[in-house]
């Protein structure tokens, strides 16, 4: 008797879900930002620290060596900075989460930051595939004088290969403390094929949505006035339909696009980060070559 056909519709069994967690430190020595800190449990790491711009910053790239994430997958993710130290954390490509195959998902971020740091979280663009069932948490907790910048980019379907997002539930909550006082919060939930995929309140119909948060000193007012044009002429140039609003209340900048193309939000975040690095955190922006592989 041949073997049957294995049934690729069938739930996951729990034993093959990856439980993976990456907890990272940062430490200044006299100026150099060392990663002392590098602990990890299942398919999540980093590699190595690097230093692009010199020592005084540390890039980390966070990989996840199975490529993607399927139904069941639980991710958490950690990052605490002690006083003065700096970093940046991102990734070497795009996050894909696949279809749930009746198991949930989920991603935790946590970040911490003392005294007298900057921390950027600017990870590459995340994918939900049609019926992804995905929770993403983030949490980013700052002392009074740290300074963050923050995005995240979220791809509804694999527009490309004719796929839309019809089925599935993508839920987001975000939080950010500074000072010990709640600066930024919000949630939201996408159900796959519901009124949200096309609500004007919501995403109105496109299939990528991208946000950016800048918290720190306030800017001024020329910068935003900068920041505002530049991010509409990139999300409607050459043809293209994209929006884009900006808003500044006391530390905190928020970017946001809505469009349908993951690389013109590449390119909204990109630029807005370029304008707002040297202002928030006293550093050119030098783009990661991770970014441009």
């Amino acid at each position: 008797m041949p073997p049957a056909i294995p049934d690729v519709t069938r739930p996951v069994p729990a034993r093959a879900h990856w439980q993976a967690r990456l907890s990272l430190g940062f430490a200044d020595d006299q100026g150099t930002t060392r990663l002392v800190e590098c602990t990890h449990l299942g398919p999540l790491r980093v590699q190595k620290p690097l230093y692009p711009e010199g020592p005084g910053v540390c890039h980390a790239i966070v990989v996840h060596p199975p490529g993607g994430v399927v139904g069941g997958d639980q991710l958490a993710i950690a990052a605490n900075l002690q006083d003065a130290a700096r970093a940046l954390v991102t990734t070497p490509g795009a996050a894909k989460w696949y279809r749930a195959n009746g198991h949930g998902s989920r991603q935790d971020v946590r970040l911490t930051a003392g005294a007298r740091t900057t921390l950027e979280w600017l990870p590459q663009e995340t994918i939900f595939f049609n019926g992804a069932d995905v929770q993403l948490g983030q949490e980013v907790v700052l002392a009074q004088d740290a300074s963050y910048i923050g995005w995240d980019i979220l791809c509804f379907g694999r527009t490309r290969s004719g796929e839309s997002f019809d089925a599935g539930r993508i839920g987001q909550r975000t939080s950010v403390r500074r000072g010990g006082k709640l600066v930024w919060f919000e949630q939201g939930t996408i159900d796959g094929g519901g009124s949200a995929m096309h609500s004007p309140l919501s995403l109105a119909g496109h299939t990528v949505c991208a946000t950016l948060i800048a918290v720190g000193k306030a800017m001024p007012a020329p910068l935003i006035q900068a920041l505002r044009e530049q991010a509409a002429c990139i999300a409607n140039g050459d043809g293209r339909t994209g929006q884009t609003g900006l808003s500044q209340m006391k530390q905190v900048c928020v970017l946001r696009y809505l469009g349908n193309s993951s690389e013109t939000a590449r390119q909204v975040m990109i630029g807005a980060w370029q304008l707002l690095r040297p202002a928030l955190l006293a550093r050119d922006a030098i783009v990661p070559r991770i970014w441009q592989t």
